[in-house]
This record gives C-alpha cells, sequence and structure tokens, in this order.
C-alpha cells in the first residue's frame, strides 16, 4: 500500500472540508514515509506552513519532563520513592505524594486548571506571569484538596508535571529550560527545539506557527481571543507544556531514545511501565482504549505491533500528537496550530492516519455536511424550541433551543461552566448534531434526550 499517497489524499481531504492547518510526518525505522505541512501560521493567511515551521507541543512535552526526572534520578539525586515533602515541606496536605506518583497521574493533586482564576487574577492584578515556582503558592492558598489518596486512582494533573520540573530545576542547580536544552535536545540533535514562554518573553523563532483560534466568524491569535486570551496567564509554567519545535526534530527525540543517547534501554523500559495502584491493579489512563501511563507516556500494547507509547497536547489552538511503535519502529507526529471546527472531519483524519499507520485502508473523511439531511422537514421544528430543564451530573448542558435565520440552535454550558452557542444539523427526522462535537441531541414529546439524559421541555 502507498502510505505516503494516502496520507497526502487525508490531509487534503480534511483542508478541504474544515482547513488543514498543520504538519505532519511518519517514519519507518527511522526512514520517513510521508510528510506534509498545510495551512497558515498566522490568522491572516499570509504566512505558509512550512515542513520546518515551530509549533507548541502542549502536552506531549511530558515526555521530555519524564525523561528530565529520570536524568536526575541517575545522578543519585533523586527517587521516585522519595515523597514530595522531601523537597517541598510546606505541602503537608499532600505528605504521602511520591515523585512515581507525580509521573504517572496517581498523586490526587489537582489539577491547576480546576482553579485557574488564580493564574488569571495575579496576572491580572500584579500585570505579570507567575513563575513555576509559584506553584507552590497556588497549592497552599488555594488550599486544593487531593482528588484522592495518593495511589488509589489515575487522574490526569497538570500540576503534577510543573512539580516535577521544579524539582529537576532545584536538584539540578540550573534552570529548567536549561537543563533541557544540556541533557535532552543538544545529545539528541533536536537543533530547533527550545523550552521557552513565547507569550511571556516574545517570540524566538522566525518560523512560528501561532496558536489560532475561531471567534465571532473569524480566525485570531490565542492572545488576542476575547475567550481564550487568558492563556498568558499560564506561560510561566514548566514541565506540562512549553517545549516548542518541529516535525523532524521530533523524529530526533524518537531516534535518540531508540538509541539510548539520552535515557538508557534500562531506564525506559522503567518510562513505559503503567503505573499500579494501591490494590495492585493497574492504573487505567484511558478506559476506551485500555491504556495505562507510565513515566510522561501513555502505554499500550497491540497484538500486531506490540508496544506502544504516545502523548497528545492541547491547548486553545493547538493540537499535536507522538506516537511510538516500540517494537515495530515506527513513529507518527501530527503538530497544528488551529482549533478544528469540524469534530468529525477532524477525527476522520486521525483515524485514517491511525488506520494506515496500522497496514489498513482509512476510511473517507466525512463532516457534519456531508451527513446533514439536505432538504429537511422543518414543520416541527418551532415546537422544539424553547428552555429545557438541566440534568444533575452532567457534565454538557443544553439550557436553550431557538430558531435564528431559519436554522436550529442551542445555548449550552460546557464542562467548565462556560456559555456557547452553536447550530444544530438536521441528521435525521428528529435528530441532530453538531460541528463542535460528536453530541446527538434527540427531540421527543416535550423532551430532549443526549448521552444517557432526558430533558423536560420547561
Amino acid at each position: 500500500m502507498d502510505k505516503n499517497a494516502m496520507m497526502q489524499t487525508l490531509a487534503r481531504a480534511l483542508q478541504e472540508k474544515d482547513g488543514f492547518n498543520g504538519a505532519w510526518l511518519y517514519a519507518e525505522k527511522g526512514e520517513i514515509v510521508s510528510k506534509g505541512a498545510m495551512g497558515f501560521r498566522d490568522p491572516g493567511d499570509t504566512l505558509p506552513i512550512t515542513e520546518d515551521t515551530i509549533f507548541q507541543l502542549a502536552s506531549v512535552s511530558k515526555t521530555f519532563t519524564g525523561a528530565a526526572t529520570l536524568l536526575v534520578v541517575r545522578q543519585g539525586k533523586l527517587s521516585l520513592e522519595d515523597r514530595i515533602t522531601k523537597y517541598f515541606p510546606e505541602l503537608t496536605a499532600y505528605e504521602s505524594v511520591t515523585v512515581r506518583h507525580l509521573l504517572n497521574h496517581t498523586s490526587g493533586i489537582p489539577d491547576y486548571f480546576d482553579d485557574a482564576d488564580w493564574f488569571i487574577d495575579l496576572w491580572k492584578k500584579e500585570q505579570r506571569v507567575p513563575g513555576n515556582d509559584e506553584i507552590l503558592r497556588f497549592l497552599q492558598e488555594t488550599k486544593a484538596k487531593p482528588y484522592f489518596a495518593p495511589g488509589e486512582g489515575l487522574r490526569y494533573s497538570n500540576t503534577g508535571y510543573n512539580l516535577l520540573a521544579l524539582l529537576v530545576e532545584r536538584l539540578s542547580g540550573v534552570p529548567y529550560e536549561e537543563f533541557l536544552q544540556r541533557n535532552i535536545f543538544e545529545p539528541a540533535g533536536m537543533t530547533a527545539t527550545r523550552c521557552c514562554h513565547i507569550r511571556r518573553d516574545g517570540v524566538p523563532f522566525e518560523n512560528y506557527a501561532q496558536a489560532t483560534v475561531f471567534e465571532n466568524g473569524r480566525w485570531v491569535a490565542d492572545v488576542d481571543s476575547e475567550e481564550d486570551g487568558d492563556v498568558v496567564a499560564f506561560d510561566g509554567l514548566n514541565g506540562d507544556d512549553y517545549v516548542f519545535t518541529n516535525i523532524f526534530d521530533m523524529l530526533k527525540w524518537d531516534r535518540a531514545l531508540r538509541e539510548g543517547k539520552v535515557l538508557t534501554l534500562e531506564e525506559q523500559q522503567l518510562t513505559y511501565t503503567p503505573g499500579k495502584l494501591n490494590n495492585g491493579e493497574d492504573a487505567v489512563y484511558d478506559e476506551e482504549d485500555g491504556l495505562g501511563y507510565g513515566l510522561g507516556w501513555a502505554v499500550g500494547r497491540e497484538e500486531e505491533l506490540g508496544l506502544v507509547v504516545s502523548h497528545s497536547g492541547g491547548m486553545p489552538g493547538v493540537a499535536t500528537w507522538f506516537e511510538r511503535f516500540i517494537d515495530a519502529d515506527r513513529t507518527l507526529v501530527i503538530l497544528s496550530n488551529r482549533d478544528y471546527r469540524d469534530v468529525r472531519a477532524y477525527l476522520g483524519y486521525w483515524n485514517g492516519m491511525e488506520a494506515i499507520v496500522r497496514d489498513k485502508e482509512p476510511e473517507p473523511i466525512v463532516s457534519i455536511e456531508d451527513i446533514a439531511v439536505k432538504d429537511p422537514d422543518k414543520s416541527k421544528w418551532e415546537s422544539y424550541c424553547g428552555k429545557y430543564e438541566h440534568p444533575e451530573d452532567a457534565d454538557f448542558i443544553v439550557d436553550e433551543v431557538f430558531l435564528k435565520d431559519g436554522e436550529l440552535h442551542v445555548n449550552a454550558i460546557d464542562d467548565d461552566g462556560d456559555d456557547m452557542t452553536f447550530r444544530l444539523y438536521p441528521l435525521g427526522e428528529n435528530e441532530f448534531g453538531r460541528k463542535g462535537g460528536m453530541l446527538k441531541l434527540t427531540f421527543g414529546e416535550n423532551c430532549l434526550m443526549f448521552d444517557d439524559f432526558t430533558c423536560k421541555k420547561l
């Protein structure tokens, strides 16, 4: 099968349906099979993305944090079983948390995004971006309660990786950004890669892809967004994000690991070992795919291709994916700097790429417009309009349905408590979907059904 032709076709199809904006690279045994770049690196569509364009990695950065932590362990300055209060005695609320707990997300320490206003208020009131060392102050002042006792569960926490970066910095005696540069990027030959703070300090790259979001009918930079401009407040953090690179350097990272240039093969075996809970059961990171989480990597095993490790990344205007097939020696990198407006189309692209990597034919990419009823019967639509009750324990709430320009729209509340409005696309007689998600809504007699909820019309 011609994997390059298939991947090129997928990218063009997404470009036509939802505007693919990014770069990808796929390699087998270190040899590039497919690569490409499409779209623009600025909101005004004047600067084309090239294959060497620099992207923000978001949480894919955690793969470097895990490696940095193990390097400090190798130096004898740290143990995975050390309690973090040995180094941060002020964190008495998390006394039994170990370094290993931080690495595999079993610490129970809350994610700072749960209380993001602390950073935003500090940024706005003091006109400065908080540094990573202030994560300690954040935990003390917010008195954030643990999700659970250490080792009793797995819940993703960016805060844990902020603490790991702070540990690396304090125990090595050099700034975290410099530690990564000296001990990971340079040995790996990653000349285009930096850990830095673009929003706080300025752009150090000539070919940087600006994170871009769609707002009020147009593309805007994340920092100029009314809804997402507060990302500046988090730009002083380390460990969970803020590594910037391109597709070629990510392949170098893959090869450096495989060749033992940064971590030994024994250290990597430890890295790719999923965490365990206190009761001896596997700590499950992704129940749908049965993934565990090691020391900076999601970890899975497939019957045909063996051990697979990966990490995703996401911030406003940023979507990244890095996947390494350890036994089969395959590598997939996808970096993007714009939000995808049609989730079906994007998932079609992503699923298609995953299929090709696994030697399978991809399904065609389908957008919401492709599956929407072309000439729907709108006679009942007015009866669907009105307020609906809010179900308990729902992450997503439909508040009101209304007609606008002859189409049904929804006022809703997302899982962060933020208001949102979107158009409904008819998928059947009384079934509808939305462009920004896979949610399906079905109207009944004075009620609305979605997920497992039935909401009465008020």
